[in-house]
């Protein structure tokens, strides 16, 4: 019985991760802005809603943190940008996060945002001072 219970859920949870993003990546040493909806932090908004600040890291050393989250996955690493899922382990939620690196600053920039529904509340910004605070340990 739990067998059927388990495999039923499965078409709903593969819905939850969504299509990626088509506008995300380097745009001319940018990263995208954030839509409207509050489920999205960005080092680059204005909107003090949305900002978050870079992180004071390497590309090199927030791929080491990514590669130590179980929920992380690296999809793809071009220069100075790394693109990452994450996913969320009781629904399989799935989160694009970008880092974007500036050599000039010295900090990497990032987004954080979710592929569907409006809020997070607050997890795209609590997995950035998570982040955060793993690299400054």
């Amino acid at each position: 019985m739990k067998k059927r219970i388990t495999l039923a859920w499965l078409p709903l949870l593969s819905a939850c991760a969504g299509e990626p993003p088509q506008n995300i990546g380097n745009l001319d040493g940018r990263l995208a802005d954030c839509p409207d909806s509050p489920n999205c932090v960005c080092s680059f908004e204005s909107r003090e809603s949305h900002y978050v600040a870079p992180l004071d890291a390497s590309l090199a050393q927030v791929q080491q943190v990514l590669l130590a989250l179980p929920e992380a996955r690296i999809v793809s690493q071009q220069g100075n940008y790394l693109y990452a899922e994450f996913t969320s382990r009781l629904m399989g939620f799935v989160d694009d996060v970008e880092f974007l690196y500036d050599p000039d600053a010295g900090v990497t920039h990032v987004r954080s945002a979710s592929r569907l529904g409006y809020s997070d509340l607050g997890v795209n910004r609590s997995r950035i001072e998570s982040i955060r605070n793993r690299l400054s340990n």
